[in-house]
């Protein structure tokens, strides 16, 4: 394997225009503004003329992608957790933002500038992220594999042994999917290969990025192809899970997350005792209940399987606020928790994030 080499000093980037718009200037914005009404008016040929006129006004592609297209669609997230925005919305708007990206002028790779695999981690479906990332890594020279959303680890391994890329880029936007994305990045370095992992459920630090074994960690896109421009360091030998996460030897996630289904089922039996507000609910109500008691045992096992309370406060945190946006006292989830506790009271690490969770919601102790 060769390793890459970065881009001369002063030489421009594929993609790249001669009086090119700074990013982040008053004028990205604004033609971030104008793509934004497009896509809230779910009008794809105005975004597309958008993105054209920008192009022809000077920004160069990259700017397009990661100050634009990006920009909105991480504004769609904002509209849909305040509930502005309908989950048939949120999947419009990226439809378009994925379809305009499409519409971008393609770029041929660079002459020895090497390959790389962008993945989506399996069972995750939010592709967007890799997406630009793919897009961008072709903008500056790359040839690039995208492989898409949801891709199980045994097909990743099969490409990468296909093409033995420089580096497989994973991406994940969701903490549940952490033990899937532990388990590609220890695949892919027992080929030789070395794994920069990138995406919301890595943390916006990049520790658990670091806990999973990753070889490199970015924050976004553009970070994550400035990192590529030198090499990543070489993968570790062949090694097993445990031995990144020594806490997985008690078997606390192991035995938690395959009674999952029981712990939702009862949680919810007992919330009709626990919280009579219940008895009054819709059948679309009690629905997103279960819904919501589903996510946040899922949670709770991604955070046993990376010993990280933060996995699981944060996520309650964040249930929390979607609850008031649509009218949902934020304190309906203590009874969910205090539930959960006495189911979990045999495991001390899964009783110990459930306080951690009750803590970050009231400053009261679970009885």
């Amino acid at each position: 394997m060769t390793a890459p080499s970065p881009t001369p000093p002063g030489q421009r980037d594929p993609g790249a225009r001669a009086g090119a718009v700074p990013a982040g200037s008053a004028r990205v914005r604004q033609w971030a503004d104008k793509l934004w009404v497009a896509v809230r008016d779910m009008d794809e040929y105005s975004a597309r003329d958008v993105i054209a006129n920008a192009l022809d006004a000077g920004l160069d592609a990259e700017t397009v992608l990661l100050d634009m297209i990006a920009a909105v669609q991480q504004k769609v997230g904002v509209e849909w957790a305040a509930d502005r925005m309908s989950v048939a919305d949120e999947h419009a708007a990226t439809a378009i933002s994925d379809r305009v990206i499409a519409a971008l002028p393609p770029v041929r790779p660079a002459e020895g500038r090497g390959r790389i695999t962008v993945s989506c981690v399996d069972q995750e479906w939010h592709a967007l992220p890799a997406r630009l990332l793919a897009e961008t890594l072709r903008l500056r020279g790359w040839q690039v594999d995208y492989l898409g959303a949801q891709v199980p680890t045994r097909h990743l391994i099969t490409h990468v042994h296909r093409t033995n890329p420089l580096a497989v880029c994973l991406s994940g936007s969701l903490p549940t999917r952490l033990p899937a994305a532990h388990e590609a990045i220890t695949a892919c370095q027992a080929t030789g290969v070395p794994v920069m992992a990138g995406g919301a459920a890595f943390g916006a630090d990049g520790r658990l990025a670091r806990r999973l074994g990753a070889d490199a960690w970015a924050p976004d896109a553009r970070a994550a192809a400035d990192r590529l421009a030198t090499p990543l360091p070489q993968p570790p030998p062949p090694h097993q899970l445990s031995d990144d996460l020594p806490h997985l030897i008690d078997q606390e996630y192991t035995l938690v997350s395959r009674t999952a289904r029981r712990l939702v089922r009862d949680t919810y039996a007992g919330l009709l005792d626990a919280y009579p507000a219940m008895a009054d609910y819709e059948e679309h109500q009690k629905e997103r209940t279960a819904e919501d008691l589903s996510h946040i045992v899922d949670f709770l096992t991604a955070a046993l399987y990376v010993d990280d309370s933060a996995v699981f406060t944060s996520f309650l945190q964040w249930t929390a606020e979607i609850l008031v946006a649509r009218g949902v006292p934020a304190q309906s989830l203590l009874p969910a928790l205090n539930l959960l506790k006495k189911q979990l009271r045999d495991f001390p690490r899964a009783t110990s994030l459930v306080e951690a969770g009750h803590t970050a919601l009231a400053p009261t102790p679970l009885p």
